[in-house]
């Protein structure tokens, strides 16, 4: 194991090493490497850092030259959350559509093969899954990042892909704890309130978390949600009630907490991070996420000795952050001696089967079943009609079928058309009749993406429908709404592989 420098104290080494902080840049900063060396234990990755697997590759070995047991974390939820193929989109689908399909052992494999291909490059925490049950349809940031509504679903699919993502040697990030299904803000730009009982919360947001700690999860990542059956003054993340009253010792797990982004609004906002991190490790947090927009020394320093000063002026037990900072190392244990997998055949197609198996399909009123659906034979005009994109999900990554379509039917054009997330209904009707006048003769492909969330975007298939009823609708987020159009396709998801499924639908080519 690397030797620290022999110059950094023992609560300064704990400070740094309960950090897991971000940088710019494809290759590690001097600054990175230089507090590897004096205590720092992890580090954050994001799409900003990844260029390639090999660069990759090149990018964890700089950090083992330095620190061999460094822990290296991703958000590679696969689906719309990806950072592995953020210019591409994932080849992987996410938690919804593998709840859609509802076989655990499929959730298992594509789990497993995201998690070698995670290792292959040197990463060895992923912060997933998303065991949120997304029981308010409104939530504007979890969605399809949940594997659905329902608790048991959500329970049995979570188990499974700890089980599939720690098979391959990576440590999975069970996450937001304790559950940011039921709510209609996102906590990246405001503090999410869950008014509902304990007996609710027990039954409903608890069960997947409960799954996950029997399947063995290494680390929990906690939410900035109130919850006040629970806490009514803190936010989970800054709650000792919440990270070790209920998730310590009423369920019993001993593994990593991990805060979600202490930048984010919901405490950044109102308490600040230094503060917000000191509360969090107070109230038994182990690790400080900090990085995805917050990715400079200056911020980790600001930290690091506000943890020391805090257990200087004995507002933070100084056995409380010796202990955060043994799970930290604990966990690099196990990361460093889980080993790669056996070698077995590798599913590089998983993803895809599993997109295609996830596909809903639904023929309009009157026109029987999606079998009487006649394959596009010319190229069409795809309308996507795009909402703003939440920042979990980040709006570099492309989604659509326009470029799955374009393969299999060249020639294929495609437009963007947007009202932001206006309530109004003329904004969708001007950009439906955009769409028409776009399109002219050519036959319409709709995509939308959440439209029971999106007011304008019912509006603009409104029109669109009226004009041209032989248009098909393809929904790549939550399929809320009634299917309607020519032909309805539900992807459960935005990947780039629910593209490619629903593309070979509409062009009739499949098991390409």
């Amino acid at each position: 194991m690397t030797t620290l420098a022999s110059g950094t104290d023992t609560l300064t080494r704990d400070a740094l090493t309960v950090l897991q902080p971000g940088f710019t840049g494809t290759t590690a900063p001097d600054w990175l490497l230089r507090r590897l060396g004096e205590g720092l234990a992890s580090v954050g990755l994001f799409g900003r850092n990844i260029a390639s697997p090999d660069q990759l590759a090149s990018l964890t070995a700089q950090l083992r030259a330095e620190r061999d047991d460094v822990l290296v974390a991703i958000d590679e939820e696969g689906g719309d959350v990806t950072r592995l193929e953020v210019g591409s989109g994932s080849s992987f689908p996410g938690n919804h559509a593998l709840g859609a399909v509802d076989d655990v052992e499929l959730t298992h494999q594509v789990a497993h093969e995201l998690g070698r291909r995670l290792a292959a490059c040197g990463v060895n925490l992923n912060w997933a899954p998303s065991a949120d049950v997304n029981s308010d349809p409104r939530n504007p940031v979890i969605g399809v990042r949940s594997f659905g509504a329902d608790t048991d679903l959500a329970a049995r699919h979570t188990a499974a892909y700890v089980t599939g993502l720690q098979s391959a040697g990576v440590a999975a990030c069970t996450k937001h704890f304790p559950g940011h299904g039921d709510t209609a803000v996102d906590s990246h730009h405001a503090l999410p309130r869950i008014d509902v009982s304990a007996d609710v919360l027990a039954e409903r947001e608890l069960a997947p978390f409960r799954a996950a700690i029997a399947a063995g999860t290494r680390a929990v990542m906690s939410a900035h949600i109130l919850v006040p059956a629970l806490d009514p003054d803190r936010p989970a993340t800054l709650s000792r009630r919440i990270l070790t009253g209920l998730l310590r010792d009423e369920l019993g797990y001993d593994g990593l907490i991990v805060t979600d982004g202490m930048e984010m609004r919901a405490i950044a906002g109102t308490y600040g991070i230094e503060r917000g991190s000191v509360l969090a490790i107070a109230a038994g947090a182990d690790a400080i996420c900090v990085g995805g927009g917050l990715a400079d020394e200056a911020t980790v320093l600001r930290l690091r000795d506000a943890l020391v000063a805090a257990v200087r002026a004995g507002e933070l037990p100084e056995e409380r952050l010796a202990e955060a900072a043994d799970r930290v190392r604990t966990l690099a244990r196990w990361a460093g001696t889980s080993g790669r997998p056996a070698e077995s055949a590798h599913r590089t197609e998983i993803g895809l089967h599993a997109a295609r198996r996830a596909l809903t399909v639904t023929a309009a009123p009157g026109l029987g079943s999606p079998d009487t659906f006649k394959p596009l034979a010319e190229p069409p005009y795809v309308a996507a009609l795009t909402p703003v994109a939440n920042i979990a999900v980040g709006d570099e990554t492309p989604w659509g079928v326009a470029a799955e379509l374009v393969h299999l039917l060249p020639g294929t054009v495609t437009g963007s058309f947007s009202a932001g997330d206006g309530p109004k209904a003329e904004a969708g009707e001007s950009a439906g009749r955009a769409a028409l006048e776009a399109a002219g003769p050519r036959r319409i492909v709709a995509v939308v993406r959440d439209e029971h969330r999106h007011p304008w975007m019912a509006s603009a298939l409104d029109t669109l429908l009226a004009a041209r009823p032989d248009t098909v609708v393809v929904e790549m987020g939550v399929p809320q709404a009634a299917p309607r159009g020519a032909l309805h396709i539900a992807t459960h998801g935005a990947a780039r592989v629910c593209g490619r499924a629903a593309a070979e639908v509409i062009a009739g080519v499949t098991g390409l």
